[in-house]
Order: structure tokens, then C-alpha cells, then sequence
């Protein structure tokens, strides 16, 4: 009677029935999901979900089948978009959320943001707002790059700088309606980056946030999440669309979850080195007028169980694990309680003693403490309506809409 052969791994793919386990030596193995794992009842359309560590058994043919998965740490979880009853699991064991959006070619509202954000507030995964595309902004104007440059507080100093570019009328449209954008979001806590993933600007800024981490990129379709990993990889080689030009929206072009293991360290040496090369390359063109171009291949460490489940602790570069996902075109938040919504919003939990009821809604209860944060410009006016349209939709259990 033939061994049997037990093994365990991460899942960085899955595909249907289908899952693809990484091995702590490089090897990777399409495994199903033994049948008894479908419990009745369960709302879950995927039992597992990319981040997901697993046991399986290793059969003759050379796939394997499930039979354990260990328990997540966290997940990012939304309805199911045509089945409001049913959830969807995006990722689980993250480290880092990274929200994907753009002022256009998509549009990126408010109200998908802070559903996002609330999100992971919940399930106490750490967030930033990655704001890509801004090469199509145009140019800062000196003046206002030079007050972003000194503008490291927010609050009180943001209603300034906002009155000092209406005066000075020569920043770009865009730029003003992103710094307005950035301001409420960083008055709340989150940190705010800018990217281009066509020009290069803000890549470095986001290898350093992101090393020694486990990070699922999301957002709509069309935003540039798998240029962006591209970008701070370029041997990833990720296919990436366009948006419609009648509906400005973005086309799927990631169809499955999946995990990247990336080597920051030794991306950040050919970066380097590619920056040599080109300085030398410059300079040959202004002699020549010839143009060049480098082209090199990495080889990607491969991850082991041990390094995931330390992903929170240790921050080597060897570590860092990128989650693309396809593009979500609505959000609907699940197991929600109305009471505890505000819980979610830190410039709100902050204040929730000062209410004179613990039960407030913050609607029209009397003192309110987040109704007068509100009105004394403490509190986003953007923030709180958003607020208010996910508290309705989770009170009348409808699937939230962007």
C-alpha cells in the first residue's frame, strides 16, 4: 500500500474548483477542496480565498486535496455581486490594504472608499489610499507644490492651504480636487500616496510601505492595480487593459485572485543599476543620438508557511507578498451592525463617549458629539454623508451601491 503523503502551503491562486498551493520549496500543486468542506448553509461562495494556508493530501496524479485549512487572521470580505445573500471572500491573512483609486478614467467615488476603508477598520487590517494616474493631472504649480512640500499637519492647516490655491487660482483643477481628497482622508488617519504607474512617480515611496509585507491591491477596474505591481516589479509582466471610452469605466483584465512573492532587495538593486545604466545611456545619446533599452529577469524567492505566518513580524524584504485581484464594481459590506457602523470611522471613535446617548446614531439625536464635530468642520462633511447612506443600506439589509 503506496505512502500517503501529506503536505502543506500557501494558496496563491484560485481558479474555480481549482487552487494553486505554493510550497515552502518553490513548488507549486493544483489541489481541490475535499466535498465535506462545503458546509449547508454556508453563505460563502469561496471556502478559501488567496492568503489561505492549507494542508493537503498528495495524490497519484499529482494534484493534491484539501483536507485543513488554518485559521485566517483576517479577510476582506464583500456580497457576492449578483447574489446579495452570498459573500465573497477577496483575500485573507493581509498585512496591508492597499485601495487603489483615481479622480478618472475611472472615477473613484468617496462612498466606495470609506466602504473599503470600514472594511478593513472591522477586520483590523491597516490601510492606505494609493491615488494612481496622477501624471494626468498635469503639472503642480510651483506655489502649490512648495505648500504641499511644508503642509505636514492636516486640520486646521488644511482650510488654509485650500483658501490659499482658490486665491492663487494656478494649481491645476485636478491637483486641487486631489489635495481636497487627500486632506479628508489624512484628517482621518490614512496615510494618502500619489503614483503614476506610467512615469514611475511614487514606485519608491510604495516599495518602502509595502516591504516584508503580505498587501492586497484593490479597487474599480480600470485604476491600474496590475500596473502598479508591474511597476514595483517589472518581471511580473501582468496583463493590464484599457478604460472604455463610452463609459469611462474600467475593463476586467485580472480574472483571478492571485499572490506575487517579490524580492524587494533584489528589485531595488537592478532598479539602481538600471538607473546607472540609463545615466550612462544619457549621456551616450546626447553623444550619438542613439536610443537603448535594459531588459533583465529575477528570479523570485519562493515563500515558506513559516515566513507567512511571521509576515506581520518580520519586515525582510524577502517577505513581501502582492495580492492582485480582479476590479470590484460595488462594494456591499457584510454582518454589519448599525450601532457599531461609527466604530469604523476613527474620527468618529474618537468622540463616541462625548454623545450624550450610547446607543446615538448620529442622525438626530440630541448632543451629538459627532453632528457638532460636524458642523465645527472637525469631522468631513463627505465622510459623514457617507456615513449616513451606508448606515441606511445596512438598517434596510440591501446590497450598497457605489
Amino acid at each position: 500500500m503506496a505512502e500517503t503523503i501529506h503536505k502543506e502551503g500557501l494558496v496563491v491562486r484560485t481558479t474555480g474548483s481549482w487552487y494553486n498551493v505554493l510550497l515552502s520549496d518553490g513548488t507549486v500543486v493544483e489541489c481541490r477542496l475535499r466535498g465535506n468542506f462545503r458546509i449547508r448553509g454556508s453563505k460563502q461562495t469561496n471556502p478559501i480565498a488567496v492568503g489561505d494556508r492549507v494542508a493537503f493530501q498528495l495524490l497519484d496524479d499529482g494534484t493534491g486535496m484539501i483536507t485543513d485549512i488554518a485559521d485566517r487572521r483576517n479577510c476582506i470580505i464583500r456580497r457576492s455581486t449578483n447574489l446579495s445573500k452570498q459573500t465573497h471572500v477577496i483575500a485573507a491573512n493581509i498585512d496591508l490594504l492597499c485601495l487603489v483609486a483615481t479622480l478618472g478614467f475611472p472615477r473613484t467615488s468617496t462612498g466606495f472608499i470609506d466602504r473599503m476603508l470600514a472594511t478593513a477598520e472591522a477586520y483590523h487590517i491597516p490601510a492606505v489610499i494609493i491615488f494612481n494616474k496622477c501624471d494626468l493631472y498635469g503639472a503642480e504649480s510651483e506655489e502649490s507644490g512648495k505648500r504641499k512640500a511644508e503642509s505636514g499637519k492636516r486640520g486646521t492647516e488644511s482650510g488654509e492651504r485650500k483658501a490659499e490655491s482658490e486665491e492663487g487660482g494656478a494649481e491645476n483643477e485636478l491637483w486641487q480636487i486631489h489635495n481636497e481628497i487627500k486632506a479628508i482622508y489624512e484628517d482621518a488617519g490614512y496615510p494618502v500616496f500619489e503614483a503614476s504607474a506610467l512615469t514611475g512617480m511614487g514606485i519608491d515611496r510604495i516599495r518602502q510601505l509595502i516591504a516584508g509585507k503580505t498587501c492586497l491591491f484593490t479597487g474599480h477596474s480600470g485604476v491600474g492595480k496590475s500596473a502598479l505591481l508591474n511597476a514595483i516589479d517589472p518581471t511580473l509582466h501582468l496583463r493590464t487593459g484599457e478604460v472604455s471610452e463610452w463609459s469611462l469605466k474600467g475593463k476586467h483584465t485580472t480574472t483571478f485572485a492571485e499572490i506575487f512573492p517579490i524580492d524587494l532587495a533584489e528589485s531595488g538593486k537592478r532598479k539602481a543599476e538600471s538607473g546607472k545604466w540609463k545615466a550612462e545611456s544619457g549621456k551616450r545619446k546626447a553623444e550619438s543620438g542613439e536610443h537603448c533599452n535594459n531588459s533583465t529577469t529575477q528570479q523570485l524567492n519562493s515563500p515558506t508557511t513559516q515566513q507567512l505566518n511571521n509576515s506581520t513580524t518580520q519586515q525582510s524584504n524577502s517577505s513581501t507578498y502582492l495580492i492582485d485581484t480582479p476590479g470590484i464594481k460595488e462594494f456591499g459590506m457584510v454582518d454589519f451592525q448599525p450601532w457599531e457602523l461609527s466604530h469604523f470611522f476613527p474620527e468618529m471613535r474618537s468622540r463616541l463617549q462625548d454623545c450624550r446617548f450610547a446607543t446615538c446614531t448620529h442622525r438626530h439625536e440630541p448632543g451629538c458629539a459627532i453632528k457638532q464635530a460636524v458642523e465645527n468642520g472637525e469631522i468631513s462633511d463627505e465622510r459623514y454623508r457617507n456615513y449616513l447612506n451606508i448606515l441606511e443600506s445596512i438598517e434596510s439589509d440591501a446590497p450598497i451601491r457605489r
